[in-house]
């Protein structure tokens, strides 16, 4: 286990269903280097625990995250080499979390209200599915204050049209949940106060499924992203293959047939 404050990230599991809440709200759950260590030992232990079957992130207060904490990083301009070594260990940093969340062998949902700015428009970006609160709000600010959102783009760029993330980027302005959906950006918008409630009925309809098949499932939508078409179809067929060797596709086909609920093996 890393050595990592446990109350910026508090953990909490209802039946399959894992919650980690990001816990900094006087700081609008800005990515400090504690609460990155925090969330990054708490999606590790995750994805361990053979009890959770798919992971929410959630967070504190009024906001969802702020991005990266602009008072913890500028002392460092100070040290001798401008701050460049902090600022790489950082972003490295940041870049393995976002990538941890992607290789996760389970689901991960962002439940999102008030803002998602910068980095936290990252991790929005980074979780498999996404819900937010019709008053949510999302934006790469960083071109207002002269720091391109250069990371935060990996992410974005990933899930929407070109067009639309370089008007995100170039113009920094932010943009109300329901453009956000509309752009791909998150999957739906609700009322605030049904939140929680959409986000965990689309958390247990998702644990209902084959964890197995899940796993194998998510694996090769990532990989098969990267690939050109026809690679991409050798990649996919080897994974169905890889899956209809497992006993949950056995289960879940003969079930199909008999016209009854499958019976997972896990």
């Amino acid at each position: 286990m890393s050595n990592h404050d446990a109350t910026l990230v508090l953990s909490r599991r209802e039946d399959a269903v894992q919650t980690l809440t990001l816990n900094r709200p006087e700081a609008r759950n800005a990515l400090s280097d504690g609460l990155l260590a925090a969330l990054q030992a708490a999606l590790d232990e995750a994805a361990h625990d053979n009890k959770t079957k798919i992971v929410i992130i959630a967070a504190n207060g009024p906001a969802f995250c702020a991005g990266h904490d602009l008072k913890e990083m500028t002392p460092h301009w100070q040290d001798g080499d401008h701050g460049r070594d902090y600022f790489e260990r950082l972003m490295h940093k940041c870049a393995h979390l976002m990538q941890s969340i992607i290789r996760l062998p389970k689901p991960v949902i962002a439940q999102i209200q008030g803002i998602a700015t910068a980095a936290g428009c990252q991790l929005v970006a980074s979780c498999d599915l996404a819900v937010a609160a019709d008053e949510a709000r999302f934006a790469t600010p960083g071109v207002n204050i002269g720091l391109f959102c250069s990371t935060p783009m990996v992410a974005l760029s990933r899930n929407v049209a070109r067009k639309q993330a370089m008007e995100m980027l170039l113009t920094g302005d932010m943009m109300p949940a329901a453009r956000a959906r509309d752009i791909g950006l998150i999957n739906r918008v609700v009322p605030a106060d049904a939140l929680r409630a959409e986000t965990l009925n689309l958390a247990h309809q998702i644990a209902s499924k084959s964890r197995t098949s899940i796993a194998i499932g998510k694996e090769a939508f990532y990989r098969q992203l990267e690939m050109g078409l026809s690679d991409a179809y050798i990649f996919a067929s080897e994974a169905m293959t890889r899956n209809l060797a497992e006993v949950d596709a056995h289960e879940g086909i003969h079930a199909f047939i008999e016209k009854r609920e499958p019976k997972w093996h896990e």
